[in-house]
């Protein structure tokens, strides 16, 4: 597949286009829970990276960010997980999208999850830190620019992790994406919005070659890439 050597940086998603149909943009944010627990590998993330974390934490409750939240469905997750092991957590998500804010506030409420309509800017403006920072799907939607300010801001307010989850490019990837959802989703944005996720996200190498050195580049499966900062000194400056 030719059209997957290089990332289409120019591509534009559906959903993210500010006149795209209201009920149309309102049925995909209800169904990325759905997509997002057969994609995003973020229970296995869970158990591997965070949960450790939050088990040895100093402080309790400890404390996450979400940038760039969306429909909310991860941060609920975590919130769920967490709770279900007994450990304490705050879960702050943010989205500076009116649209995906009003969605997700719109939600029934879990314990110890906040929603914001903010940019991670303006937590940094605000002085505010947690102890673990996270994104998904957020890395390809970025100009390079943004993508430097999102990485500036998470070393900001990370304490322990910054870590930023994404797809990994691959025909395969393509694939399987275009084949599984070929029977579902016609009233959402999921499938042309998920191909279109696919050739706008990067390869590992493209990945190490846009971040500073100071962020690990990790596969973490063969369609998954995992963006991750670890501070030296995980107490407060």
């Amino acid at each position: 597949m030719p059209f997957l050597s290089r990332r289409a940086a120019d591509a534009v998603e559906e959903m993210d286009r500010p006149d795209c149909d209201p009920a149309t943009l309102r049925r995909t944010y209800a169904q990325f829970a759905l997509i997002n627990r057969a994609v995003s590998g973020w229970r296995r993330t869970y158990l591997r990276q965070l949960r450790p974390r939050l088990a040895a934490a100093a402080r309790h409750p400890a404390t996450l960010l979400d940038i760039g939240c969306g429909a909310g469905d991860v941060a609920r997750s975590l919130a769920r997980w967490a709770a279900a092991d007994g450990l304490p957590l705050e879960i702050t998500a943010i989205d500076p999208d009116g649209r995906a804010y009003a969605y997700a506030a719109s939600r029934p409420a879990v314990p110890g999850l906040t929603f914001r309509r903010a940019y991670s800017s303006d937590l940094v403006a605000e002085g505010r830190r947690y102890d673990l920072v996270i994104s998904n799907h957020l890395l390809h939607h970025l100009a390079p620019a943004e993508l430097d300010g999102l990485l500036a801001d998470s070393k900001k307010l990370c304490r322990s992790l910054a870590l930023h989850s994404d797809i990994a490019r691959s025909p395969l990837a393509y694939v399987l994406f275009a084949t599984g959802t070929l029977p579902f989703f016609h009233r959402s944005y999921i499938r042309r919005d998920g191909l279109t996720s696919i050739r706008r996200s990067y390869t590992v190498r493209e990945l190490r070659a846009a971040v500073p050195p100071d962020w690990a580049v990790r596969q973490d499966s063969a369609f998954r890439i995992h963006l991750v900062f670890e501070p030296r000194q995980t107490a407060d400056a």
